[in-house]
């Protein structure tokens, strides 16, 4: 952003969206522009959306695939008519964030934008990185794909910013990249039982209905069933903020709200945590919820 973003410049974000997007645009000079993307699309953005949101100041679409917080990913057949859009917007680019690459269930295969459409090459941004899918999170190394001259400009700035990734690091990642995937494939099947656990537990608390997601290692879940009950304080839940403070206070569980992410009325919870501390995380959130009076 820091590299092709003009004062006022508008980037297109679809919510919810991970929490740093909006502001790294902001902080570059740019105006995002929220695009909400309700459940009953399944947090994707439309082809239409897309359209409307499209004006002569637009430089960048961000998408995201698998998403975090709401574990949405684009087929190819979800893709499509977003990409025909982009076609036919030449001064338009995309960012494609794949973190989440790598985890994805029920037989999804992923796919990624210029593989679909690689007349889009020359303004596409490819982001991925080792921190989700190689649980290197730590080693701090993330990477872009792109043309070359985008490139270049952007390492002008990180040059006089982070100046470089550590070489210990730059080897860990290499290896990890190069390496084998069986424990990937093994942990990813771990994640989809996790993710099949923790979405039927919220869909058995009153109040509380939570979709399934494709991917990532989220579960997002409609808490609007919720707001305005109260609990034995006789305190109001006003708020998907104010339940996470509840939850955190009466069950001690830790999740974040989904206005966080641009979507109010929902929470995330990650279920990365072993099956024993999710099961004993379900249980307080269903006890501290049924608790709570209409």
């Amino acid at each position: 952003m820091m590299a092709t973003l003009n004062e006022g410049d508008e980037v297109i974000i679809p919510t919810p969206y991970w929490v740093s997007y909006a502001d790294i645009v902001k902080i570059a000079g740019g105006v995002p522009v929220l695009v909400e993307c309700a459940e009953a699309i399944s947090f994707r953005i439309t082809a239409d959306q897309l359209e409307r949101a499209i004006t002569p100041r637009t430089r960048w679409v961000m998408i995201n695939s698998p998403g975090n917080p709401t574990g949405a990913a684009y087929a190819a057949d979800d893709y499509r008519p977003l990409l025909d859009v982009l076609l036919r917007y030449t001064g338009v680019w995309l960012l494609v964030d794949d973190i989440y690459e790598h985890i994805l269930y029920d037989g999804r295969s992923f796919v990624t934008p210029v593989a679909l459409e690689p007349e889009l090459r020359n303004r596409t941004l490819t982001v991925n990185g080792v921190s989700k899918a190689y649980a290197m999170t730590g080693w701090r190394i993330g990477f872009a794909a792109g043309p070359s001259d985008l490139i270049k400009a952007m390492a002008v700035v990180q040059s006089q910013s982070t100046s470089c990734p550590s070489s210990v690091s730059q080897a860990a990642a290499v290896e990890a990249l190069s390496g084998p995937r069986a424990g990937m494939d093994e942990r990813q099947k771990v994640f989809e039982d996790r993710r099949n656990f923790v979405v039927g537990a919220l869909n058995a608390i009153d109040g509380i209905s939570c979709r399934l997601p494709e991917g990532a290692f989220y579960a997002f879940a409609n808490c609007s069933g919720l707001i305005g009950r109260k609990t034995l304080e006789d305190d109001v839940i006003e708020t998907d903020s104010s339940l996470a403070v509840y939850l955190l206070m009466a069950a001690n569980v830790a999740v974040i709200p989904g206005s966080a992410f641009g979507a109010p009325g929902y929470f995330r919870i990650s279920y990365v945590a072993s099956m024993e501390h999710l099961k004993a995380a379900m249980s307080r959130i269903k006890s501290a919820c049924d608790r709570l009076t209409v």
